[in-house]
């Protein structure tokens, strides 16, 4: 079984990348949170360095693009194949309104005649000659029946691999997920469907193959995050130890403290990446408040230090409690 990173915004940016990738093995390629090229056609210096080859060392990386506008994507993509990069990705799953309202997305999805010609375009670009496209995309926007139109889409073009969230826009990500979509595209596509969404322990996984036995693939988000040797787990059953989780976060905190200016930049970040992993101990709610409020490095590193000291972890993190604690 082949596990891949979701990208996910405020979290698995470069420099949790390398760490991550530093510290526990199992996952095979990340996914860069998304870059939304503009009509301008240029880089901003932020997006820029998330995705150089030279910051993220001993990543497989595929950076993922946000847009519905096919000569951007191709702009966009063509510069990152001058890069060095092999394979990019197009998001058609993010559910964000703000995103959703620009029709791009989980919104490019409503507009199924457009994403088809979008997909001509880019897939018959000169430019992009040698460069693997892939799709991580939800089954539709409001109504399950959406689906059997947009894979018959995805089916005309020779995708890399098909990335499916079997949730509808509408089901954000805690709705339930639909199986059946999933099957269709498992049985009948051309090229390699991977699934994404609710696998946070063995047990979870079990489930899946024997669900679906031509399983090969498994991209983990959420689950990840919260127990960052997740994918160790379902390859070997190795866990995590307390001290190599307490080495891999004060690792990350302190690449963060060399390149962010001021306590209040840091202390944003750190609590972006503890909104996932307080899940993966027992009782955080406490501490979690006292980490949120926290405004002061010294402050926030006490408290997190607090967690680790006194909490037990948790077997398999548990997702509903994200809601309690955010």
């Amino acid at each position: 079984m082949e596990f891949l990173f979701a990208p996910m915004e405020g979290v698995t940016g470069r420099i949790y990348r390398r760490v991550h990738a530093r510290f526990f093995p199992g996952v095979s390629r990340y996914y860069a949170p998304f870059f939304s090229p503009s009509g301008d056609h240029h880089f901003p210096l932020r997006g820029l360095t998330d995705l150089l080859p030279e910051e993220n060392p001993g990543v497989d990386l595929v950076p993922q693009l946000l847009t519905n506008r096919a000569e951007d994507f191709i702009w966009a993509a063509a510069s990152l194949m001058d890069r060095g990069y092999k394979e990019v990705d197009l998001n058609l799953g993010c559910p964000s309104g703000t995103v959703v309202a620009k029709r791009k997305g989980a919104g490019f999805l409503l507009l199924p005649q457009e994403l088809d010609t979008f997909l001509e375009a880019v897939f018959s670009a000169p430019e992009l000659r040698g460069l693997s496209l892939s799709l991580k995309t939800r089954i539709g926007f409001a109504d399950e029946g959406e689906w059997e139109r947009l894979l018959g889409i995805y089916r005309q073009y020779p995708l890399s691999q098909l990335i499916v969230h079997p949730r509808l826009r509408s089901d954000y990500y805690t709705g339930p997920v639909r199986p059946a979509a999933f099957a269709l595209a498992l049985e009948g596509s051309p090229f390699p469907v991977t699934w994404n969404g609710d696998v946070f322990s063995p047990a979870d996984l079990e489930t899946l193959r024997a669900r679906y036995p031509g399983l090969d693939r498994v991209m983990l988000g959420r689950g990840l995050a919260a127990e960052p040797g997740l994918a160790a787990r379902l390859s070997t059953g190795e866990v995590c130890s307390r001290e190599t989780l307490h080495a891999f976060h004060e690792a990350v905190s302190e690449e963060y403290r060399s390149v962010l200016y001021g306590d209040t930049a840091l202390c944003h970040r750190m609590k972006e990446l503890w909104s996932y992993l307080i899940l993966h101990f027992e009782g955080g709610e406490k501490h979690f408040k006292r980490l949120t409020k926290a405004r002061r490095w010294e402050e926030f590193h006490l408290a997190s230090e607090a967690i680790f000291a006194e909490l037990p972890l948790r077997e398999d993190a548990e997702m509903p409690g994200l809601h309690t604690y955010l």
